[in-house]
């Protein structure tokens, strides 16, 4: 568990994960975004405390390339962080993964069927089949946006959901 005084003393980094964006970082540092119908997906080494997020916007690439916002399509997301873990040193085989968000967000909408959040889960489930990399825990779905945020310290995933619930993972 990360002591308050090394919060106080200003050796922990909060770094915050916009859309699109992928960051990695190691313990004691902390990874942190706000989501709605977007995916929080983090995979991390749980021996080394190397761990990356990518803050997961739409579904499917559909070919285009992964440009400046490698965390924006599931499908380059994962790739990107699989990657990028092991070029720092993750190994492969330890891998594992915990996500959150994929709200229904846009109910209110006039005429708007397509729920983006379910379709950014099974795109960011089915990436991570196919990368054979085990999902540890998930918080997805609802109509609540969630802040998230994932300690590598103690691989702990805390989600607090817009309606004031919180859950660690």
């Amino acid at each position: 568990m990360i002591s308050t005084e090394a919060v106080r003393k200003g050796q922990i980094k909060d770094i915050k994960v916009l859309i699109g964006q992928v960051h990695l970082t190691r313990s004691p540092n902390r990874l942190q975004s706000v989501l709605g119908s977007c995916i929080g997906l983090v995979i991390y080494d749980p021996e080394i405390r190397l761990a990356g997020m990518a803050h997961v916007l739409l579904p499917h690439a559909e070919g285009r390339p992964r440009g400046m916002l490698p965390g924006k399509y599931a499908d380059h997301a994962v790739d990107c962080l699989l990657e990028s873990l092991t070029a720092h040193g993750a190994a492969r085989s330890r891998l594992r993964c915990k996500f959150a968000g994929g709200a229904r967000m846009f109910d209110h909408a006039l005429d708007y069927t397509r729920d983006i959040g379910a379709s950014n889960i099974a795109s960011v489930t089915d990436a991570l089949a196919a990368a054979r990399i085990p999902v540890i825990a998930h918080h997805v779905g609802g109509r609540l946006g969630r802040r998230v945020e994932f300690t590598p310290e103690d691989l702990t995933l805390v989600v607090e959901d817009f309606g004031h619930n919180r859950i660690e993972l």
